[in-house]
Order: C-alpha cells, then structure tokens, then sequence
C-alpha cells in the first residue's frame, strides 16, 4: 500500500475516519462534505484538517483502512486452509461475507468512479488494492499447481472483480456465487 499518513490517530482523528469511512461509503466521496463529517465524528473542521490536512487525505486514509481491514479479514480465512483450489474459493465466499449489509458493493470501484482521472491522491491507493489482489491469486493459484497460473490467475481474479460490480450495479444476487463456479470449473 503506498504510505498515507501512517502517523498514528488521536480519538478525536479515529472519529473522524470512522465517520468518513460511514459516510463515504453510504454517500460517495464528493457528496460528502467536511462539516458532515466533522459533526458525524463530533469535532471541528479544523480538528479534521490538523489530523489529515485536507478531505482527498482523508478519502486516501479512508480507503487505505478499508484495504488493511479486507486484506486482514482475508488472510486469516486462507490461513485456515490447506493450499489448493479451495483456498482460491474460500476468497470468493470471504468477500460474499464481506459484502453482506453492504449494498454499495466494491469501495474502491465507486471511488475509482468519482475521483478516476484526476491526480486525487486516493488513486495510488485505490490501484495498490487491486494489484494486491491480483497478486494473492496469482499466488493462490500457483499453489495448486495449475498449467499456466498466471493466466488462469489473471482470469479467476477478472471473474472475481467482474462479479463485484455485477453483484450491485448490476443488481445480480448471484453473481459472486457464478464467479466461484466458474474459477471451480477453470482450476478443476
């Protein structure tokens, strides 16, 4: 993940991104202002620009949290499992668990959507997060020993991302549930 305001929050600074990751998430970034935020965290707007420096700042650490907390959520589920195609499966049920109660889908597509184009310092964040994913199947997938990982890593993750954006804007309940179907027939 590329560094954004590693230092360490005070409570009023925990407020504020708990806060913002709430509202950015349920709203979109550009629909969200400061003060909303400062009020939901029960601060200032100036307690929010001394602890991030400015609102992209803020969405950046927003988004930055957002991946350590999947990533974490994640990696504990494949731990528990032995290397082979089930691991690579148990990602997609990870991420349906994941999903459930949240009917935005994917954060970081939805900020991609708004703030994709410009120099919002959010974008290097935002492209970490899929190439890190792209890289844990590319592992994931090695591990099984499967003829041309990379390839069928490359595929299995497009089917994955695909089944994120499907599940919601594409209103597809089983969209997630076809993708692991069709990485299952792909890696058996």
């Amino acid at each position: 993940m590329p560094d954004v305001q590693q230092r360490p929050l005070t409570p009023a600074g925990e407020r504020l991104l708990a806060a913002a990751s709430s509202l950015f998430y349920a709203h979109g970034i550009r629909a969200v202002g400061v003060d909303a935020i400062a009020e939901a965290a029960g601060t200032t707007k100036k307690t929010l620009y001394d602890r991030f420096g400015s609102k992209d700042a803020l969405v950046a650490r927003y988004l930055q949290h957002r991946a350590a907390r999947w990533q974490q959520d994640l990696e504990e589920e494949l731990a528990s499992r032995p290397p082979g195609v089930d691991r690579v499966l148990a990602v997609f049920d990870v991420v349906r668990r994941w999903q459930e109660g949240r009917d935005r889908g994917c954060a970081f597509i939805n900020a991609y959507a708004e703030i994709g184009g410009t120099d919002h310092p959010a974008l290097p964040v935002i492209r970490a997060e899929k190439e890190w994913m792209r890289r844990r199947f590319t592992d994931l997938v090695a591990d099984t020993g499967a003829a041309d990982a990379g390839r069928v890593a490359a595929t299995v993750h497009l089917l994955y991302e695909g089944a994120l954006v499907a599940s919601t804007a594409g209103d597809d309940p089983d969209a997630l549930s076809t993708a692991r179907e069709a990485a299952a027939r792909l890696l058996g």
